[in-house]
């Protein structure tokens, strides 16, 4: 059966499909926060058949299988990679009005011109077909980029990586830009298992040996500059909530000693160095002129037996109702009273929360900069028709959607970017839909330019890649 993603797939006036076809659809694609291996693209990779671009490492795919009772072993297990899509093609009639749903027929016609709906019947077809095309140079991983008009590609990265494969796109002739968001969350969270171990690799990367808070605040230091002369402009942290408990010097300094020395640290022990490196990470990136991102609310590793069995990041986490407001804000009023306040996106994860962020950024959008403190698109569960709608709806009515920096992937995938076309459908439609009934004017260049400043034009604006 012929899929139903047609020309005017989500598009439901003729004002949305004019926003869309004149103002969204052909604006290049700046992706500033993904997961996506650099050095994939730096060797340009060739994926041996769908399930290696698709299936691995996708955990909103692995989520649903699991509900509709697929065995572990073709999922994450030993199964065979067309016995993995056989599984997914088989769940895939039972993900109606999941997102899965969309973005699993969108990536097949925009990637692979496959223009019918997946099942179990046709998926040793599809299977064979999408893995034959892969083979093609311009389906190989910077192929994947190219077609989908990718302008820029920001990956995350470790402070202790060695950025040798973004040094070696820099010097390739790959058209697009790929640049590179420091992560030092391991650095933070000194309550972790393995924290010592992670400080001493930390140490060796920065050639330093770390002793004290002293010299974890250098080592961080020097792999900034590390690697904001490798081209990284910007920061990312993915984080239960802000931390803010009220510290001295000597007290962090006598707290990271403690556990380098293997001691119990208590609760208030935890907060305090998670406030104090913090607001140092938030200053270094104000003297480095990066902008900072923090991705909050995730609970994660839920399934306690399962997080045994396979680890971290295999699709346990979920929704946390974690306090967010009051340490936010005493946080950003920190850095803010220094004028040490960075460029800033805040990510929410519990919809619940989102007017408490939409109203926070407009507490510390002092005039300095458009759009300096952002509230970022829906992510991770929220980056769905309905999340996306709610985050813009809570930004359009406390702030200005049309500072919007706009969508990103949060992806480990190749095929993940048709989200942006998706994000802009949404978009277009939600505009067009209130100027076809009247709450805002039929004046297509004034709605048309909003919508290629958020689709392209502010991040272009906003980043400095």
């Amino acid at each position: 059966m012929k899929t139903f993603i047609t020309d005017n797939f989500l598009l439901q006036n003729k004002f949305a499909e004019e926003l869309y076809f004149n103002y969204a659809e052909k604006q290049p694609i700046i992706d500033y926060h993904n997961h996506l291996p650099p050095q994939e693209i730096a060797e340009n990779h060739v994926f041996e058949n769908i399930s290696k671009v698709w299936i691995t490492g996708d955990h909103y795919k692995w989520r649903a299988m699991r509900t509709m009772g697929v065995n572990e072993k073709y999922i994450t297990g030993d199964g065979s990679d067309k016995e993995k899509f056989e599984a997914w093609a088989k769940t895939v009639p039972h993900t109606l009005r999941n997102p899965l749903y969309h973005w699993t027929h969108l990536e097949l016609k925009r990637y692979f011109g496959i223009d019918e709906l997946l099942n179990e019947k046709n998926a040793a077809e599809v299977y064979e077909n999408t893995s034959a095309q892969l083979q093609n140079p311009e389906k190989h991983t910077r192929g994947l980029l190219e077609l989908m008009n990718a302008e820029t590609v920001c990956t995350t990265e470790d402070p202790t990586d060695t950025l040798e494969y973004h040094q070696l796109l820099k010097n390739s002739d790959f058209k697009i830009k790929v640049s590179t968001a420091f992560r030092p969350d391991k650095a933070i969270l000194i309550d972790n298992t393995d924290y010592n171990s992670y400080i001493q690799k930390l140490g060796e990367a920065a050639g330093i040996e770390i002793k004290s808070y002293q010299d974890l605040q250098e080592a961080l230091t020097k792999r900034i500059d590390f690697f904001h002369e490798n081209g990284c402009r910007l920061c990312d942290h993915g984080l239960n909530n802000i931390s803010f408990e009220e510290f001295t010097d000597s007290e962090i300094n006598s707290i990271f000693e403690k556990k380098i020395n293997s001691g119990e640290l208590n609760s208030s022990e935890i907060e305090k160095f998670k406030t104090a490196i913090l607001l140092f990470l938030g200053e270094t990136y104000h003297q480095y002129d990066w902008v900072q991102q923090f991705h909050l609310g995730a609970l994660r590793n839920n399934n306690e037996r399962m997080y045994r069995i396979l680890g971290p990041d295999t699709g346990w986490d979920s929704i946390g109702d974690f306090k967010q407001a009051a340490n936010l804000s005493r946080f950003l009023n920190t850095l803010d009273g220094k004028d040490k306040l960075t460029k800033t996106i805040l990510y929410n994860l519990n919809p619940s929360d989102n007017e408490i962020f939409a109203t926070m950024i407009g507490n510390f959008n002092d005039g300095s900069i458009k759009g300096k403190v952002q509230f970022g698109s829906g992510w991770w569960f929220l980056d769905q028709k309905d999340g996306m709608e709610k985050q813009m709806n809570a930004l359009s009515n406390m702030g200005l959607i049309s500072c919007f920096v706009g969508m990103l992937t949060d992806s480990r995938s190749f095929l993940s970017f048709p989200r942006h076309e998706y994000f802009r459908r949404v978009l277009c439609n939600l505009l067009g839909q209130e100027m076809a009934s009247g709450e805002l004017p039929q004046d297509m260049e004034l709605v048309g330019k909003m919508v290629s400043d958020i689709c392209y034009h502010n991040a272009k604006n906003y980043f400095d890649f």
